[in-house]
C-alpha cells in the first residue's frame, strides 16, 4: 500500500488491482466497458451544462462537475461517446472516487494509474489527459474544502 500521504480510496484501489490482473487486450476492453457505464448527467447539471468545468488539457472535450453531500464529493462527466478510452477512464474515476471525502481526493497520488499498465494501451497524449482529469478533480476538491 502507498504511504499515508498517497492515499487511494478503497473503490479506486480495487479498480487498480483489476487492471493489474488483466492483459493489455483486457485493459482496453475494460476501458470500453467503463465507457459504456458512464451515467448520463443528472438534470440539475444538464440544464446548466455551461457551468461545468472543461479539462482543456484533453484533446477530447471533457467536462466535469462536482457535488458535495454530507462531507463527500461526487463527480460527473460529460464526454462524447466517440471517445471510449477517455470516457472509460472518467467512468472508472467517477466510480472509484465519488463518495470520498475531499481530503481523500487531495491525497491521491498524481501517478496512481501507473500500476494499471494503461501506458501500454493508451498513447502518451491520452496519459497526459488522464493526469489532467485527476488534477481538475483535485482542484474541485480543494475548492470545496476552502468553501
Amino acid at each position: 500500500m502507498s504511504p499515508l500521504s498517497e492515499f487511494i480510496p478503497p473503490k479506486l484501489q480495487q479498480i487498480i488491482e483489476d487492471f493489474q490482473l488483466s492483459d493489455d487486450r483486457e485493459k482496453a476492453q475494460m476501458l470500453v466497458e467503463y465507457s459504456e457505464s458512464l451515467p448520463p448527467l443528472p438534470d440539475w447539471i444538464s440544464s446548466n451544462r455551461e457551468a461545468m468545468e472543461q479539462v482543456h488539457e484533453c484533446m477530447t472535450p471533457v467536462f466535469l462537475q462536482s457535488e458535495i453531500k454530507d462531507g463527500q464529493i461526487s463527480f460527473y462527466f460529460d464526454i462524447p461517446k466517440s471517445s471510449p478510452t477517455v470516457r472509460g477512464f472518467a467512468a472508472l474515476m467517477q466510480e472509484g472516487i465519488s463518495g470520498s471525502a475531499m481530503e481523500e481526493v487531495m491525497q491521491i497520488p498524481g501517478n496512481f494509474y501507473q500500476p494499471m499498465g494503461l501506458e501500454r494501451v493508451l498513447s502518451a497524449q491520452r496519459m497526459h489527459g488522464i493526469s489532467a482529469i485527476l488534477g481538475h478533480m483535485k482542484r474541485l476538491a480543494a475548492q470545496a474544502i476552502r468553501e
